[in-house]
């Protein structure tokens, strides 16, 4: 007699250490889009403001900040003072300081590889692992993330000392790749959370701080950014409190009947 048996649901197994480095290359690819251009920009606009075509891997690898590196080129070739660049240090990278606050630090265990994550988490690294899920978060997805996205900035790099060292001429323009990056990144966060409250929240907080302190724009709309985000979620956290209040039970019809 043949009895049918039922189909075992297996739980997938969890990723191999292998495969959450690969996952991890490939969330740096959306990003890596943006990096490598943008190196090539930063070498391009090394060797135009006639500075030494090394500074580029050394920016790169000592700083590793986009924007930053950027603003670094053009106050080195018009000898800022030191006290300016520590100032402008401060106010274009004080972002990161909101970013350690979300930034999933806490899966990486070893102590060397946690000063790596935290060198490494530029604006790219935190707007793509903003978009994964908790349960596909990992060491050495993110490392591996973190450590490609450094490979296109600095390879990048040395490609635009290459190319410029070519061409006959200078090019213009190439400073505005670091905003066109910066779009696509927002535009794939916000598709990816459909967070309408917190982009009109954003464009309220830069709106305002281009209006009272347009010289230090940027930290003002972090700073109003941050207290306008804590005050939605005090809001939508005793929203839920209020819903789940018990309510009196409605009697039965033959209990009212009898009284």
């Amino acid at each position: 007699m043949r009895h049918d048996v039922p189909p075992q649901v297996t739980a997938a197994a969890p990723a191999t250490r292998r495969q959450q480095i690969a996952a991890g290359v490939r969330d740096s690819f959306s990003a890596g889009l943006g990096i490598f251009p943008l190196g090539i920009a930063l070498g391009l606009l090394i060797l135009q403001a006639g500075l030494p075509w090394w500074l580029a891997p050394a920016l790169s690898l000592a700083a590793f900040a986009g924007s930053l590196e950027l603003l670094l080129v053009g106050m080195m070739a018009t000898v800022t003072p030191l006290a300016a660049v520590a100032l402008t240090v401060l106010v274009v990278n004080f972002r990161h300081v909101f970013y350690a606050f979300s930034f999933p630090l806490h899966v990486v265990k070893s102590p060397l590889a946690k000063v790596y994550a935290v060198y490494a988490m530029i604006d790219e690294a935190y707007a793509v692992n903003a978009s994964l899920p908790e349960a596909q978060r990992s060491a050495p997805r993110l490392l591996a993330m973190q450590v490609a996205c450094e490979t296109y900035w600095v390879g990048g790099g040395l490609v635009g000392v290459a190319i410029g060292t070519a061409l006959p001429a200078p090019i213009k323009g190439l400073e505005f790749a670091l905003c066109a990056l910066f779009t696509v990144l927002t535009l794939d966060a916000f598709r990816s959370r459909g967070e309408i409250p917190s982009a009109l929240i954003a464009g309220a907080s830069v709106t305002v701080a281009l209006i009272v302190t347009p010289g230090v724009a940027m930290f003002t709309a972090l700073l109003l950014f941050v207290a306008l985000l804590l005050a939605r979620h005090a809001l939508t956290a005793r929203r839920p409190a209020r819903r789940t209040a018990p309510r009196p039970t409605p009697r039965p019809a033959s209990e009212t009947a009898d009284a």
